[in-house]
Order: C-alpha cells, then structure tokens, then sequence
C-alpha cells in the first residue's frame, strides 16, 4: 500500500469535513446575527476584533461619503483578521489555517450582508435584554465553530502570539485584550453603561459555550514512533508545546520503545495532527495512516480528565 492510497480520504473523513463545514456556516451566522441585531445598535463592544469594528463603525459615521453610517463592520473586522493569521501562521504556524480563513471570511460577509437588509434593531429601547440574547446568540455561533475545531481567529490568535513569545497564559492573554477593547469602548462612548453591558454579553457567551462544550477541552495525547527525537523538535520548536518522553515495554514482545506525552488544548488539535502527518520526518507508515484518518490508534487523543492506564494504546499488538 503506497502512501497517496493512505492519503486518500475516506468516507468517515469527507462526512466529517462536510459537518465541520456545515457547523462553520451556522456558527458564523449565528455570530454575525448577533452582532447585527443586538449589539452594534446599543454600542455593545464584546471584545475582540467585531468589538473594535463596532467602535470604529461608529466612530466613522458621516467620515465617508461612500460609507455615509460607517465603515462596514465585517470588512473592518477583515482588515484585522488577515494580517492576524498571517502573523499566527509565521509565529506559532496555525495549521487549522483552512477552517479558521474559511470561518473569519464568512463572518464578515453574514455581517455585512445582514446589516445591509436588517437595519433595525430586534430589541427595541432595551440594552440589557440585547446584551442578553446577543451573547446567547454569539455563544452558540462560538460553540458550533468550536464543535467544527475551529476558530474565527481575532484576539484570540493574537493571544496565542504574545503567549508563544512569553511565560503568560493564553487565556489570561484573551481576558486583557478583551478587557481593553471594552474599555476602548468606555473611553469612545463615554458612556459608563458600554463596559457593564459589554462584560455582561461576555459573560452570557461565555456561559452559553461552557454549557454545551461540557467535555474538558484539554486532551492527552500519545505518540508511539521510533522516530521520538525528531517528532520531539517538531512538537516543541515549532509548535511551541512541551511534553514528556515515556518509556515504555510491550506487553507481547517486551521490546522497549519510547512515547510521547503531551497535553493539548481542543484548539490546538487540527493544528497538531496537521503538522504531524504534513512533518517531513519519516513517521511510521502505520502511524502517518492513522494520523490521516484520525483514527485513535497510534496518536490517542482523550480527554484528560477520563485519562487511565486502559487508554494508552500503541500501533499494533506491540511495539
């Protein structure tokens, strides 16, 4: 069997990618809805790269005579997320590239194209019931995206950035970028009302995609190859993980071989496999099949919390 015959998709792999793809579209719907709907009309800023293209939407009202109500919020969201995913893509090397391009470009054509036909807010003289259903609304878009492993890049990529580049957390990083674009909201409005309701949207999102993403979103990863030292500059010099080198037995032959543990967050797994079956180290047929497939055989990904000896798999009987 040669390797463009393992490289062939299989069925289970185009009936996932059309979900993926299916789950993107009404994910970037649902956010772009949201958005149009409920938040730009009361001045809501909910962080990130749309929190900054509401502010600037507002800010050049009458600026432009093309653009008599301001500059298009997806397309401004636009000019952001490019050069923010080629950063990601130089820096950290975002191979979920695909999903997440596809994702970004979609949000900011429903964005614009909804604002153009619906130019009324849903909720009329009532911001609170706005920022509401506007982060409800946003945290499914953001859950079914999440579902699809992918992003809508934003401050989130961002983050990613200054955290490969630093000792500081990704999250911690999403929470002070976030942070600042509500309070460049504040500083714009001047109105001491766009924080409250802006961190409340954040809130109802945030709650909304915890209860539907109720796995834990960290995974345990094993990697069993003869080739360890190599993947090992992979994992850690390009994509910036840590990890751990188990050494192991088999339970058959009893020969020793070695593996690799690492963790991984939920976002970062297409990244992972990507560059695993893309790596030009020669993996193990065995295993760069099984990567291809992303069947739980030689790379097993478990939630780390369900984590036990049981789920430590290898490639074949023994190794």
């Amino acid at each position: 069997m040669t390797t463009q015959q393992l490289l062939v998709p299989s069925n289970a792999t185009l009936k996932r990618n059309v979900m993926d793809y299916s789950l993107i579209v009404v994910g970037s719907f649902l956010q772009a809805l949201s958005y149009v709907l409920f938040l730009a009309p009361y001045k809501i800023v909910p962080g990130g790269v749309y929190g900054i293209s509401i502010v600037i939407h507002y800010v050049t009202k009458d600026l432009f005579p093309f653009f008599p109500d301001g500059l298009p919020m997806g397309a401004t969201a636009l000019c952001f997320n490019i050069p923010l995913m080629i950063l990601a893509m130089k820096k950290i090397g975002l191979s979920s590239g695909p999903k997440t391009i596809v994702t970004f470009l979609l949000i900011s054509i429903f964005t614009d194209s909804l604002s153009y036909f619906l130019t009324d807010p849903l909720v009329e003289n009532d911001a609170f019931i706005a920022a509401f259903y506007g982060g409800a609304i946003l945290g499914l878009g953001v859950t079914c995206i999440f579902r699809a492993q992918s992003t809508s890049a934003g401050t989130d990529v961002l983050a990613r950035v200054i955290a490969n580049d630093s000792n500081l957390k990704v999250s911690n990083m999403i929470i002070v970028l976030d942070s600042a674009v509500v309070l460049l909201g504040l500083i714009v409005f001047k109105d001491w009302a766009v924080p409250l309701y802006s961190w409340f949207t954040i809130f109802v999102y945030g709650k909304i995609v915890e209860m539907f993403q109720t796995e834990n979103p960290n995974r345990a990863v094993f990697i069993v190859s003869r080739k360890t030292q190599e993947l090992k500059t992979l994992i850690v010099d390009k994509m910036g993980m840590r990890g751990t080198f188990i050494h192991g037995k088999g339970m058959y032959q009893g020969n020793e071989t070695e593996i690799i543990f690492t963790i991984a967050e939920r976002k970062d797994m297409p990244r992972l496999t990507h560059a695993l079956s893309h790596s030009t180290v020669h993996i193990p047929l065995v295993l760069q099949a099984c990567i291809n497939r992303l069947l739980p055989l030689c790379v097993r990904f478990s939630p780390v919390r369900r984590f036990s000896l049981q789920e430590a798999e290898t490639c074949g009987p023994d190794v």
